[in-house]
């Protein structure tokens, strides 16, 4: 029995009424998403309003790993609620217990953590903590990351949409190219394990942008929102080495890709990549607001009393989460499940792509995928006009997906990691229909 059943083209009725009172009271400034308005979610399975049900590739943006509305979840938050919503930065049962848990589920040398509300909360305090540490000012980032729309966070990253037209930047960031192995004209992917073509030009950036003041480098272990790159194999492991060699303090973004994600709770443990600090975000709740910067001793010796602070970070129900998703991870083989089901989906999603003669490149680790479109396979011209028709053909047959990409052209493939290999195979019938129909 299928789980994906949608009665009639979308919107439904109640969804478009719905839709149309939604954009008539609060701004219309979200990205472009399928016309559907959600009720209730279970694992893999969304409900709308109009009573369709859709098997879920967006994982509300890789938030939901545990799957949406897992009951130990659930009821860990109602019995927080209950006791306490909030006291500020004074100690609470839960954020103790909260702490001690995340500490011990970090790659050892990382002996402390923060708590904060979101994940552009985090990346702030990262270049704050890098700064700081150091006595310096330079930040050196990569085109294409995405750390946040805040203003430490967008300037960073080197996405246009959270800079273009609100003026100049934080002084101080430097931005090198992020290696693309599916667009790589001057050859620095083909070179590894250490990749002399790319730090030689990554020395030369340096060199014409730096004042000598090198704080720390910020980098996501595979760029999301710029469309879900991956850098070859062995390229953040050298990074880091670069970077350390320099005395810079090195964070790792994984606000959208820790968990279990990519194969690993962590993504730096597949390349045993000693990060200074670990950005944390989205699943560490899954769904519950918090987020957590983690560090070392030393790098976090530099504050004192006062020095970092969040209204929300660590509150009672945000607390409550992180534990009990912590006990999920214990319970259920959800990081496992993440890299069979993962290699399993992206060798399906291969097997696809010569069919089509817009999908460019699959890519992913995990359950993390990138579905590249172009106007051809051989220019690979980005064809962004081509995302919208797909959500909505998708969204019809009932599955959910989102769009990512510097460009616009690329689909995001990143189910919650419960999800079944029924589940995977009727979701991947569905978009195989929907590539099968996809024109320009």
């Amino acid at each position: 029995m299928n789980l994906a059943r949608v009665k009639s083209p979308l919107p439904g009725p109640k969804g478009r009424a719905l839709l149309e009172k939604w954009h008539r009271y609060e701004a219309d400034v979200v990205g472009y998403q399928a016309p559907v308005v959600w009720d209730h979610a279970k694992g893999c399975v969304v409900t709308d309003v109009d009573g369709n049900t859709y098997l879920d590739w967006t994982c509300g943006v890789l938030v939901t790993n545990v799957g949406h509305c897992h009951p130990h979840l659930v009821a860990a938050a109602q019995k927080a609620t209950a006791r306490l919503l909030n006291n500020y930065e004074c100690a609470n049962v839960e954020r103790i217990a909260a702490a001690e848990r995340l500490v011990k589920a970090l790659p050892p040398h990382l002996d402390k953590c923060f708590f904060l509300s979101t994940g552009s909360e985090t990346t702030e305090a990262a270049h704050r903590l890098m700064k700081r540490r150091t006595g310096k000012y330079e930040i050196l980032g990569f085109h294409g990351g995405f750390h946040g729309r805040t203003s430490a966070g967008a300037s960073m990253g080197g996405m246009p949409g959270p800079k273009k037209g609100y003026g100049p930047a934080i002084p101080g960031m430097i931005r090198a190219p992020y290696p693309n192995p599916y667009r790589d004209p001057a050859g620095w992917c083909d070179d590894g394990p250490d990749f002399p073509k790319y730090f030689a030009f990554l020395e030369e950036v340096v060199m014409a942008n730096s004042t000598g003041s090198l704080a720390g480098c910020i980098v996501e272990p595979y760029e999301g929102a710029s469309g879900f790159i991956f850098p070859p194999r062995g390229w953040l492991k050298k990074l880091e080495e670069w970077v350390h060699a320099r005395g810079m303090l090195l964070t790792v973004d994984e606000v959208q890709a820790s968990y279990g994600r990519t194969g690993k709770m962590w993504a730096i443990e597949h390349e045993n990549v000693r990060a200074d600090l670990l950005t944390i975000g989205k699943a560490i709740g899954c769904g519950v607001p918090v987020s957590a910067v983690a560090g070392t001793s030393d790098v976090f010796s530099c504050l004192s009393k006062g020095e970092m602070s969040s209204t929300l970070g660590g509150n009672p129900v945000a607390s409550a989460a992180v534990s009990a998703v912590l006990d999920i991870y214990a319970s259920e083989p959800l990081v496992e499940n993440s890299a069979k089901m993962g290699a399993y989906m992206l060798a399906r999603l291969k097997e696809m792509a010569p069919k089509c003669p817009y999908l460019g490149e699959v890519r992913g680790l995990g359950l993390v995928m990138g579905l590249e479109f172009v106007k051809d396979k051989k220019s690979k011209t980005p064809a962004p006009e081509l995302i919208k028709p797909l959500i909505n053909d998708c969204a019809n047959h009932g599955l959910l997906i989102g769009s990512v990409g510097m460009f616009g052209n690329v689909i995001r493939v990143a189910p919650p990691l419960v999800i079944t290999k029924d589940e995977a195979d009727e979701s991947l019938a569905i978009m195989e229909g929907a590539l099968g129909r996809l024109k320009l």
